[in-house]
């Protein structure tokens, strides 16, 4: 081989190595290594996502259960003002309500 082909040779090599670096540098930035591991146990996969998912349900049963007391609690507070703009409008749904529950059970 003349010197033309292995400096040819080498800068080819030289570029593999270089392109080869960049590869798992970027393999090693996105932790495809602790995904492959993850997906070889599929039990602490299911595990994991069982714990996760346990958690966005209670979050949301305490997120809920808090919105839920606070606007029944501003709704008691109006109630107690006994404004009658407001009891009107109850009393009317009330009403709207109780016409609809006689109407379903004339259907029965």
């Amino acid at each position: 081989m003349n010197n033309r082909a292995k400096e040819s040779d080498r800068q080819l090599l030289y570029d593999m190595n270089e392109r080869i670096k960049k590869v798992a540098a970027n393999m090693e930035r996105v932790q495809i290594s602790d995904y492959m591991q993850l997906m070889n146990r599929p039990w602490r996969l299911i595990f994991n996502n069982l714990i996760g998912g346990l958690a966005r349900g209670v979050g949301i049963a305490i997120g809920v259960t808090l919105f839920t007391s606070t606007i029944i609690y501003l709704l008691q507070m109006l109630g107690a003002l006994n404004l009658p703009i407001i009891g009107d409008y109850i009393a009317k749904v009330v009403e709207v309500v109780q016409s609809e529950l006689d109407t379903h059970k004339s259907y029965r």
